[in-house]
Protein backbone atom coordinates (compact mmCIF):
# COMPACT_ATOMS: atom_id res chain seq x y z
CA UNK A 1 0.00 0.00 0.00
CA UNK A 2 0.94 3.72 -0.69
CA UNK A 3 1.95 5.73 1.91
CA UNK A 4 -0.63 8.48 2.41
CA UNK A 5 0.06 12.25 1.87
CA UNK A 6 0.76 13.92 4.86
CA UNK A 7 -0.75 17.13 6.06
CA UNK A 8 0.34 19.37 9.06
CA UNK A 9 -1.88 21.74 10.28
CA UNK A 10 -0.41 24.65 12.56
CA UNK A 11 -3.42 26.41 14.17
CA UNK A 12 -1.99 30.22 15.21
CA UNK A 13 -2.88 31.37 18.34
CA UNK A 14 -1.64 34.61 20.69
CA UNK A 15 -0.60 32.21 23.89
CA UNK A 16 -0.88 33.23 27.70
CA UNK A 17 1.57 32.66 30.58
CA UNK A 18 1.08 29.43 32.33
CA UNK A 19 2.49 30.68 35.97
CA UNK A 20 2.21 33.90 37.82
CA UNK A 21 6.16 34.10 37.15
CA UNK A 22 5.46 33.77 33.21
CA UNK A 23 3.16 37.22 32.97
CA UNK A 24 5.81 39.95 32.96
CA UNK A 25 7.79 37.71 29.96
CA UNK A 26 4.25 36.92 28.52
CA UNK A 27 3.75 40.80 28.15
CA UNK A 28 7.18 41.49 26.89
CA UNK A 29 7.11 39.32 24.33
CA UNK A 30 3.92 41.10 23.11
CA UNK A 31 4.51 44.62 23.34
CA UNK A 32 8.08 43.92 21.46
CA UNK A 33 6.33 42.88 18.45
CA UNK A 34 6.49 44.88 15.76
CA UNK A 35 2.69 44.57 14.94
CA UNK A 36 2.07 46.14 18.52
CA UNK A 37 4.40 48.82 18.40
CA UNK A 38 5.51 50.17 15.30
CA UNK A 39 8.53 51.94 16.60
CA UNK A 40 12.70 51.87 16.04
CA UNK A 41 13.91 48.30 16.95
CA UNK A 42 15.45 49.90 20.58
CA UNK A 43 13.01 52.11 21.13
CA UNK A 44 10.86 49.39 20.96
CA UNK A 45 12.07 47.10 23.42
CA UNK A 46 12.82 50.16 25.66
CA UNK A 47 8.61 50.63 25.47
CA UNK A 48 8.36 47.01 26.43
CA UNK A 49 10.11 46.44 29.08
CA UNK A 50 8.37 49.59 30.47
CA UNK A 51 5.06 48.56 29.64
CA UNK A 52 5.56 45.00 30.51
CA UNK A 53 6.82 46.20 34.14
CA UNK A 54 3.88 48.75 34.44
CA UNK A 55 1.46 46.16 33.60
CA UNK A 56 2.68 43.01 35.25
CA UNK A 57 0.99 43.81 39.04
CA UNK A 58 -2.25 43.98 37.66
CA UNK A 59 -2.24 41.20 35.18
CA UNK A 60 -0.94 38.82 37.71
CA UNK A 61 -4.25 39.95 39.59
CA UNK A 62 -6.16 39.00 36.59
CA UNK A 63 -4.42 35.84 35.65
CA UNK A 64 -4.77 35.02 39.71
CA UNK A 65 -8.68 35.34 39.12
CA UNK A 66 -7.90 32.17 36.41
CA UNK A 67 -5.82 30.03 39.12
CA UNK A 68 -3.08 31.54 37.94
CA UNK A 69 -2.07 31.59 34.92
CA UNK A 70 -4.20 31.22 31.49
CA UNK A 71 -6.18 28.50 30.32
CA UNK A 72 -5.58 29.25 26.58
CA UNK A 73 -3.20 26.54 26.02
CA UNK A 74 -4.89 23.59 27.24
CA UNK A 75 -8.44 24.65 25.40
CA UNK A 76 -6.47 24.59 22.34
CA UNK A 77 -4.94 21.55 22.99
CA UNK A 78 -8.67 20.36 23.42
CA UNK A 79 -9.33 22.24 19.85
CA UNK A 80 -6.51 20.36 18.03
CA UNK A 81 -7.48 17.30 19.44
CA UNK A 82 -11.35 17.87 17.89
CA UNK A 83 -9.65 18.78 15.06
CA UNK A 84 -7.73 15.38 14.71
CA UNK A 85 -10.60 13.71 15.07
CA UNK A 86 -12.77 15.59 12.79
CA UNK A 87 -9.80 14.72 10.21
CA UNK A 88 -9.85 11.69 10.38
CA UNK A 89 -13.42 11.08 9.54
CA UNK A 90 -13.71 13.48 6.67
CA UNK A 91 -10.62 12.87 5.01
CA UNK A 92 -9.47 8.91 5.66
CA UNK A 93 -6.75 8.89 2.89
CA UNK A 94 -4.46 11.43 4.21
CA UNK A 95 -2.67 11.38 7.50
CA UNK A 96 -3.39 14.59 9.62
CA UNK A 97 -1.74 15.68 12.28
CA UNK A 98 -2.26 19.20 14.28
CA UNK A 99 0.05 21.07 15.89
CA UNK A 100 0.18 24.31 17.93
CA UNK A 101 2.03 27.50 17.59
CA UNK A 102 1.48 30.28 20.04
CA UNK A 103 2.83 33.55 19.23
CA UNK A 104 3.96 35.08 22.70
CA UNK A 105 4.36 32.01 24.91
CA UNK A 106 5.01 28.11 24.61
CA UNK A 107 5.04 26.68 22.40
CA UNK A 108 6.97 29.23 20.14
CA UNK A 109 7.11 29.05 16.48
CA UNK A 110 10.51 28.20 16.58
CA UNK A 111 9.85 24.60 18.83
CA UNK A 112 7.14 23.94 16.06
CA UNK A 113 8.57 24.00 13.14
CA UNK A 114 11.41 21.78 14.07
CA UNK A 115 8.25 19.39 14.97
CA UNK A 116 6.26 19.65 11.71
CA UNK A 117 9.65 19.46 9.51
CA UNK A 118 10.26 16.23 11.64
CA UNK A 119 6.67 15.20 10.44
CA UNK A 120 7.84 15.93 6.67
CA UNK A 121 4.66 16.63 5.43
CA UNK A 122 3.68 17.29 1.90
CA UNK A 123 1.08 19.31 2.90
CA UNK A 124 1.26 22.49 4.93
CA UNK A 125 -1.81 24.77 6.41
CA UNK A 126 -1.29 27.87 8.48
CA UNK A 127 -4.85 27.98 10.49
CA UNK A 128 -5.31 30.74 12.57
CA UNK A 129 -7.65 31.07 15.32
CA UNK A 130 -8.29 34.62 14.90
CA UNK A 131 -11.54 34.32 12.86
CA UNK A 132 -11.12 38.25 11.45
CA UNK A 133 -7.41 38.94 9.52
CA UNK A 134 -5.88 41.88 11.52
CA UNK A 135 -1.64 42.55 11.11
CA UNK A 136 -1.69 42.34 15.05
CA UNK A 137 -2.59 38.63 14.70
CA UNK A 138 -2.85 36.35 11.50
CA UNK A 139 -0.30 38.45 9.99
CA UNK A 140 2.13 38.62 12.95
CA UNK A 141 2.24 35.08 13.29
CA UNK A 142 2.12 34.26 10.27
CA UNK A 143 5.41 36.42 9.38
CA UNK A 144 7.06 34.37 12.55
CA UNK A 145 6.17 31.20 11.47
CA UNK A 146 7.53 31.84 7.61
CA UNK A 147 11.18 33.20 9.25
CA UNK A 148 11.46 30.04 11.14
CA UNK A 149 10.36 27.01 8.91
CA UNK A 150 12.78 25.59 7.17
CA UNK A 151 10.44 21.78 6.11
CA UNK A 152 8.86 20.19 3.29
CA UNK A 153 5.88 20.77 2.11
CA UNK A 154 3.45 22.70 -0.01
CA UNK A 155 2.37 25.82 2.01
CA UNK A 156 -1.06 27.11 2.57
CA UNK A 157 -2.41 30.05 4.60
CA UNK A 158 -5.68 30.07 5.72
CA UNK A 159 -6.12 34.39 6.08
CA UNK A 160 -9.55 34.63 7.53
CA UNK A 161 -13.46 33.23 8.00
CA UNK A 162 -15.50 35.96 8.69
CA UNK A 163 -18.52 34.38 7.68
CA UNK A 164 -17.74 30.80 7.54
CA UNK A 165 -20.97 28.84 7.74
CA UNK A 166 -19.54 26.44 10.62
CA UNK A 167 -18.14 29.56 12.24
CA UNK A 168 -21.60 31.40 12.16
CA UNK A 169 -23.87 28.46 12.89
CA UNK A 170 -21.38 28.30 15.98
CA UNK A 171 -21.78 31.51 17.28
CA UNK A 172 -25.82 31.47 16.87
CA UNK A 173 -26.29 28.19 18.62
CA UNK A 174 -24.16 29.30 21.52
CA UNK A 175 -26.13 32.19 21.49
CA UNK A 176 -29.46 30.79 21.70
CA UNK A 177 -28.51 28.15 24.22
CA UNK A 178 -27.28 31.17 26.52
CA UNK A 179 -30.41 32.72 25.96
CA UNK A 180 -32.54 30.16 26.85
CA UNK A 181 -30.50 28.78 29.54
CA UNK A 182 -31.26 32.35 30.96
CA UNK A 183 -34.90 31.89 30.69
CA UNK A 184 -35.20 33.71 27.25
CA UNK A 185 -36.19 37.17 28.47
CA UNK A 186 -37.47 39.91 26.86
CA UNK A 187 -35.79 43.48 26.14
CA UNK A 188 -32.79 41.73 25.48
CA UNK A 189 -29.69 43.72 22.79
CA UNK A 190 -27.04 41.36 21.63
CA UNK A 191 -23.86 42.73 21.67
CA UNK A 192 -20.92 41.48 20.24
CA UNK A 193 -17.69 42.16 21.92
CA UNK A 194 -14.18 42.08 20.23
CA UNK A 195 -10.57 43.04 20.87
CA UNK A 196 -10.43 46.40 20.47
CA UNK A 197 -7.83 47.98 17.61
CA UNK A 198 -6.02 51.11 17.67
CA UNK A 199 -8.08 53.45 15.24
CA UNK A 200 -4.92 54.23 13.15
CA UNK A 201 -4.16 50.50 12.20
CA UNK A 202 -7.60 50.85 10.57
CA UNK A 203 -7.47 53.91 8.74
CA UNK A 204 -3.66 52.76 7.79
CA UNK A 205 -5.81 49.17 5.94
CA UNK A 206 -6.22 46.56 8.79
CA UNK A 207 -9.46 44.77 7.68
CA UNK A 208 -10.32 44.07 11.01
CA UNK A 209 -13.30 45.86 11.76
CA UNK A 210 -15.12 45.42 8.61
CA UNK A 211 -14.71 41.59 8.85
CA UNK A 212 -15.72 42.43 12.68
CA UNK A 213 -18.92 43.66 11.08
CA UNK A 214 -19.26 41.35 8.63
CA UNK A 215 -18.87 38.24 11.33
CA UNK A 216 -21.70 39.94 13.53
CA UNK A 217 -24.08 40.93 10.54
CA UNK A 218 -23.40 37.34 9.45
CA UNK A 219 -24.64 35.68 13.06
CA UNK A 220 -27.58 38.08 13.60
CA UNK A 221 -28.84 37.08 10.19
CA UNK A 222 -28.96 33.42 11.30
CA UNK A 223 -30.34 33.91 14.29
CA UNK A 224 -33.61 35.58 12.64
CA UNK A 225 -35.58 38.43 13.08
CA UNK A 226 -36.11 38.00 16.64
CA UNK A 227 -32.25 39.44 17.12
CA UNK A 228 -32.77 42.57 15.59
CA UNK A 229 -31.42 44.60 18.56
CA UNK A 230 -27.64 44.08 18.08
CA UNK A 231 -24.50 45.94 18.14
CA UNK A 232 -20.56 45.72 17.63
CA UNK A 233 -18.59 46.80 20.06
CA UNK A 234 -14.82 46.84 21.56
CA UNK A 235 -13.14 45.74 24.65
CA UNK A 236 -9.00 45.46 26.35
CA UNK A 237 -8.15 49.01 25.62
CA UNK A 238 -4.66 49.62 26.19
CA UNK A 239 -2.60 53.08 26.20
CA UNK A 240 -3.90 56.57 24.84
CA UNK A 241 -4.69 55.85 21.52
CA UNK A 242 -7.88 56.63 19.99
CA UNK A 243 -9.31 52.98 19.47
CA UNK A 244 -12.21 51.35 17.59
CA UNK A 245 -15.46 52.16 19.48
CA UNK A 246 -18.19 51.78 21.32
CA UNK A 247 -16.23 49.95 23.96
CA UNK A 248 -17.89 47.28 25.64
CA UNK A 249 -18.29 49.34 28.75
CA UNK A 250 -20.04 52.02 26.96
CA UNK A 251 -22.13 49.64 25.45
CA UNK A 252 -23.60 48.00 28.26
CA UNK A 253 -23.89 51.33 30.16
CA UNK A 254 -25.85 52.67 26.79
CA UNK A 255 -28.45 49.62 27.49
CA UNK A 256 -28.58 50.08 30.80
CA UNK A 257 -30.25 53.60 29.99
CA UNK A 258 -32.41 52.20 27.17
CA UNK A 259 -33.76 50.08 29.82
CA UNK A 260 -32.95 46.40 28.28
CA UNK A 261 -30.44 43.64 29.64
CA UNK A 262 -27.66 42.14 26.97
CA UNK A 263 -26.20 39.15 25.41
CA UNK A 264 -22.49 39.39 25.41
CA UNK A 265 -21.11 37.33 22.67
CA UNK A 266 -17.14 36.79 21.91
CA UNK A 267 -16.89 36.98 18.82
CA UNK A 268 -13.20 37.50 18.35
CA UNK A 269 -12.23 35.43 20.76
CA UNK A 270 -12.59 31.16 19.86
CA UNK A 271 -11.13 30.24 23.40
CA UNK A 272 -11.42 31.45 27.18
CA UNK A 273 -9.09 33.34 28.32
CA UNK A 274 -8.20 36.57 30.67
CA UNK A 275 -10.57 39.08 28.29
CA UNK A 276 -13.52 36.45 28.78
CA UNK A 277 -13.06 35.09 31.88
CA UNK A 278 -12.24 38.55 33.95
CA UNK A 279 -13.54 41.36 31.60
CA UNK A 280 -16.43 39.67 30.39
CA UNK A 281 -17.44 37.39 33.78
CA UNK A 282 -16.08 39.84 36.36
CA UNK A 283 -15.42 43.45 35.04
CA UNK A 284 -18.44 44.25 33.00
CA UNK A 285 -20.30 42.17 34.69
CA UNK A 286 -20.00 44.43 37.69
CA UNK A 287 -20.49 47.35 35.75
CA UNK A 288 -23.70 46.18 34.50
CA UNK A 289 -25.24 45.87 37.57
CA UNK A 290 -24.48 49.21 37.97
CA UNK A 291 -25.58 50.72 35.12
CA UNK A 292 -28.69 48.79 35.39
CA UNK A 293 -28.85 46.60 32.79
CA UNK A 294 -29.91 43.14 33.14
CA UNK A 295 -29.87 40.62 32.50
CA UNK A 296 -26.39 40.36 31.89
CA UNK A 297 -25.73 37.02 29.90
CA UNK A 298 -22.43 36.33 29.06
CA UNK A 299 -21.85 33.55 26.00
CA UNK A 300 -19.36 31.04 26.21
CA UNK A 301 -16.70 30.87 23.86
CA UNK A 302 -16.82 28.48 21.04
CA UNK A 303 -14.31 26.25 21.80
CA UNK A 304 -14.80 22.92 20.66
CA UNK A 305 -18.10 23.16 19.31
CA UNK A 306 -18.80 20.96 16.75
CA UNK A 307 -19.73 23.54 13.84
CA UNK A 308 -17.21 25.39 14.71
CA UNK A 309 -14.36 22.40 14.35
CA UNK A 310 -15.84 20.86 11.51
CA UNK A 311 -16.01 24.14 9.85
CA UNK A 312 -12.01 24.85 10.43
CA UNK A 313 -11.58 21.68 9.43
CA UNK A 314 -13.15 22.14 5.37
CA UNK A 315 -11.56 25.15 5.48
CA UNK A 316 -8.24 23.72 6.36
CA UNK A 317 -8.68 20.99 3.38
CA UNK A 318 -10.40 23.20 0.85
CA UNK A 319 -6.81 24.96 0.61
CA UNK A 320 -4.99 21.65 -0.66
CA UNK A 321 -7.03 22.45 -3.94
CA UNK A 322 -5.61 25.75 -4.10
CA UNK A 323 -2.20 27.23 -4.99
CA UNK A 324 0.28 27.83 -2.14
CA UNK A 325 -0.30 31.26 -0.60
CA UNK A 326 -2.84 32.93 1.31
CA UNK A 327 -6.29 32.09 0.94
CA UNK A 328 -9.80 32.83 2.70
CA UNK A 329 -11.93 30.02 4.13
CA UNK A 330 -15.05 31.94 3.43
CA UNK A 331 -16.51 34.06 0.23
CA UNK A 332 -15.73 37.27 2.21
CA UNK A 333 -14.46 40.21 0.30
CA UNK A 334 -12.68 42.93 1.43
CA UNK A 335 -13.54 46.25 0.30
CA UNK A 336 -10.20 47.97 -1.52
CA UNK A 337 -10.00 50.25 1.04
CA UNK A 338 -8.19 47.34 2.99
CA UNK A 339 -4.76 47.81 2.07
CA UNK A 340 -3.76 45.23 4.55
CA UNK A 341 -5.59 42.63 3.26
CA UNK A 342 -3.17 39.60 2.06
CA UNK A 343 -5.69 38.77 -0.46
CA UNK A 344 -5.91 42.99 -2.37
CA UNK A 345 -6.05 42.75 -5.62
CA UNK A 346 -7.35 46.31 -8.03
CA UNK A 347 -10.67 47.20 -7.00
CA UNK A 348 -11.37 44.58 -4.01
CA UNK A 349 -10.03 41.16 -2.50
CA UNK A 350 -11.37 38.31 -1.87
CA UNK A 351 -9.88 37.09 2.26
Amino acid sequence: MADKRRLAVVLFNLGGPDRQSAVRPFLFNLFSDPAIIQAPGVVRWLLALLISTIRAKSARTNYALMGGGSPLLPQTEAQAAALDRVFADLAPDIETKVFIAMRYWAPRAAEVARAVAAFAPDDLVLAPLYPQYSMTTTASSTAEWTSVYRGRGRMRALCCYPIDTGFVDAHARRIMAAWETAGRPGKIRLLFSAHGLPQKKVEDGDPYQSQIEAAAAAIAERLGPGWTDWRVCYQSRVGPLKWLGPSTPEAIQQAGRDGVGVVVAPVAFVSEHVETLVELDHDYAKLAVAAGCTPYIRVPALGVQTDFIKGLARSALGLLGQAEGVHPGSPFVCDSAWSRCPRRREGAAAC
